[in-house]
């Protein structure tokens, strides 16, 4: 199978004053199209960091990152412009713009790449039908329960069909029932063949993946098959 990800020797160093601080150490990570995988680690581990290298929302300091063969070390613009094409993301607090009515916080990606109107209608209707939220499409996100912000955080995401659906903590803010539901619904998105890359502190959640990658110190610890999915 493909791969969508592959990373060499990836470091990233941060600058503070004087000093610098290296939160990645030679990352070196393959995922295949349609994979599950999830990120895993204590607070401080440096998963945020690879998240963001992942998202391309950073550029490592050294080392290569190929995104679905395409090489992320570029600029602000065409990092963006790579992002928007090939990355859906599922925050823990959503990241839904409050004055904005569900339909078009699904539809702003699709703006942002500049496809036609009507396509974009299209394809945001079919987005929240599949998360079950086409009654609720003028609603703001003031009126949702928390389940319900994220299932539209979840139909932004796959409104572009990108190649990989990264969630950062996706049910952090959320009970555990209501949890457990937008669990099964990523779930259910991965065997449609959806690649997904989950990144969470909960190792409950992580084993949730059918891969469990480790991180500790800024370094890959563990990268394990899980058996019991």
């Amino acid at each position: 199978m493909a791969l969508v990800i592959k990373m060499r020797n990836i470091n990233k160093v941060y600058k503070m004053g004087k000093n610098e601080y290296k939160a990645l150490f030679d990352i070196n990570l393959d995922i295949k199209k349609g994979e599950f995988v999830s990120i895993v680690g204590p607070s401080g581990a440096g998963k945020s960091t690879l998240m963001n290298i992942i998202g391309c929302l950073d550029n490592a300091t050294s080392g290569e990152y190929f995104l679905d063969d395409v090489n992320t070390n570029c600029n602000d613009n065409k990092l963006a412009e790579i992002r928007n094409n090939k990355i859906g993301f599922i925050f823990q607090n959503y990241n839904l713009l409050s004055k904005l009515s569900v339909i078009e916080n699904v539809e702003l990606p699709l703006v942002y790449q500049g496809i036609k109107s009507s396509e974009i209608k299209k394809r945001s209707m079919e987005a929240l039908d599949k998360v079950g939220l086409t009654s609720h499409i003028k609603h703001k996100p003031a009126e949702l329960s928390g389940g319900q912000k994220q299932r539209v955080a979840i139909a932004r995401a796959l409104v572009t069909k990108p190649e990989i659906i990264l969630a950062d903590e996706p049910t952090g803010a959320l009970d555990s029932k209501t949890g457990k539901e937008v669990m099964e619904m990523i779930k259910e998105l991965n065997k449609e063949g959806n690649t997904i890359i989950l990144i969470t502190h909960d190792m409950s959640i992580a084993k949730q993946a059918k891969r469990v990658v480790t991180v500790k110190d800024g370094r890959i610890t563990s990268d394990e098959i899980n058996e019991a999915v």
